[in-house]
């Protein structure tokens, strides 16, 4: 027998080996209804059979393939590979690429049947399981295609699986704040989150004018006189080393206003470096190539200037939510966000440095400011960053899949749930373009709330409100807010005096 028919009969070997497996142990629970459904390999699909494009070839001198061989030459854009798969039962699957990295961490995007669904990401150089999982696929044939990003990875085969049901246990989070004295605006407002999640979507977004202002101001004009439950603000302004060159900032007062007015306000904050750190354009501070702060010298004690000029900012943003405070505002507040992504400082760094410098905002904010009224988010993107249940209320995920991309990103969601055991709150902290409610619902991706990022996302003339449909074309957006499973502003309860979950 010649050794591609070897192969692929081992492929199917493993195939059916799995299937039978699945099945006695079905067999041998009862067939009870309420179990999970059993992880059963649908086929394997090798690589070299694949059709390659650009540089990607066949090698075989790499260990532990299976099949004739591997393939390999992810280097410039445009290589990569597609299969065509066949499924017989409309689902979810999980779709294994077993691939290995030809050099340190790699990323590289999957599309299916040319949308994207994911991306798998490599760091062993030996052949090992990469998952994008849950991806619904009807009866039929589909294209899987894995695209050149990062390049530089081989590919053996590709295995897809029925994905596990998802249990609504998955939505079961408790109402309790990890800051144990948290003020009572902040239990209401928490304990109303937790009651939606998984039944409904909070619309958010971003839009430094206020309620009023110019995005929020596009999206009421185009989705039938509705707002966004949830303001998004930025602190930046407030950044010392922004403020000592002019800038002043009206985020405080616009989060009071909105919150008179019944809604939900968050805050993140572009951190610009304290004056001595900056390097390159004063503005653009937050970003690293404009910095030559070593947040890993100021956490391990080597650099207390440092550390004094940190806690320092800390405080002057201290102040501004003390005001909030006291006005009874609750804040879902997001500090140090996309860390794992390496472009702002405060990712330029060890995770171990970024977890220390997050514990040490929470533990300030909270014992020395007696700041009660924050809501934790915790939104560093990738679970080597985690800085531990106690400090994190809900997480959030930052996703911009590019234009008109209404996939629920259940990927993410599920990259999400394993940052840790507890179940935590899962929010899209923000986002380009929106999803459909209809296809998150169907896949279980239920995330607390949407927040849009301002600009292009919705408007490309801050002079004109008008509505911009690069990103989401505009019966998608009368479609998001339209949907009886989005709450928009004027579908809030009071959650001045909403009640507090036990």
């Amino acid at each position: 027998m010649k050794k591609k028919q070897i192969g692929k009969l081992l492929s199917m070997v493993i195939a059916a080996a799995a299937l039978l497996t699945a099945c006695a142990d079905k067999e041998a629970d009862g067939g009870a209804e309420d179990r999970k459904k059993e992880t059963v390999v649908v086929g394997v699909w090798q690589a070299e059979d694949a059709e390659l494009k650009g540089n990607v070839k066949v090698e075989s001198s790499k260990n532990g393939f299976t099949g004739d061989g591997y393939i390999t030459g992810m280097q410039e854009d445009g290589d990569g590979c597609l299969f065509i798969v066949e499924i017989a039962e409309t689902g979810f699957y999980d779709l294994n690429f077993v691939s290995a990295s030809e050099g340190g961490h790699k990323e590289n995007f999957i599309k299916v049947d040319g949308t994207d669904a994911g991306t798998i990401v490599n760091e062993e150089e030996e052949f090992s399981d990469t998952l994008i999982r849950r991806v619904y696929l009807e009866t039929g044939t589909h294209e899987i295609e894995v695209v050149k990003s990062w390049g530089w990875i081989s590919i053996d085969s590709l295995v897809v699986k029925e994905s596990e049901e998802l249990g609504q246990d998955i939505y079961e989070v408790s109402a309790e704040l990890a800051d144990k004295n948290a003020d009572e605006c902040a239990k209401r407002l928490f304990s109303y989150l937790c009651d939606i999640y998984g039944k409904d979507f909070l619309s958010g977004q971003y839009c430094d004018g206020g309620q009023y202002g110019h995005e929020n101001a596009c999206i009421w004009k185009t989705a039938n006189n509705k707002y966004p439950a949830v303001l998004g603000l930025d602190f930046i302004e407030y950044s010392p080393s922004r403020t000592a060159r002019g800038s002043s900032g009206n985020a405080t007062e616009y989060a009071k206003e909105f919150w008179e007015n019944g809604g939900i306000v968050t805050f993140c904050w572009h951190w610009n470096v304290p004056e001595k750190y900056l390097t390159g354009t004063w503005y653009s501070g937050f970003y690293k190539e404009h910095t030559n702060i070593d947040l890993d010298a100021i956490m391990n004690g080597e650099d207390e200037e440092g550390m004094e000029l940190l806690i320092s900012d800390m405080d002057v943003i201290a102040e501004q939510l003390k005001i909030l405070r006291d006005a009874g505002v609750p804040v879902l507040w997001r500090p140090l966000h996309e860390a794992a992504g390496g472009w702002f400082w405060w990712g330029n760094c060890e995770p171990e440095s970024y977890i220390k410098l997050y514990q040490t905002m929470y533990e300030r904010f909270t014992n020395e400011h007696q700041l009660h009224n924050l809501i934790w988010i915790w939104n560093g993107q990738d679970k080597d960053w985690y800085p531990g249940d106690e400090y994190v209320d809900i997480i959030g995920e930052d996703i911009y899949p590019g234009e008109r991309v209404y996939t629920s990103q259940i990927e993410r969601y599920m990259k999400a749930l394993d940052y840790t055991d507890v179940r935590k709150m899962i929010v899209l902290s923000e986002n380009g373009c929106l999803f459909d409610p209809d296809l998150a619902i169907r896949d279980g991706a239920m995330w607390g709330f949407f927040a849009t990022w301002g600009g292009e996302f919705v408007s490309a003339n801050k002079n004109l409100n008008v509505y911009s449909e690069t990103y989401t074309e505009e019966s998608m957006l009368k479609k998001v807010y339209g949907h009886e499973h989005v709450i928009t502003l004027d579908e809030l309860p009071d959650l001045k005096t909403y009640p507090i979950r036990e």
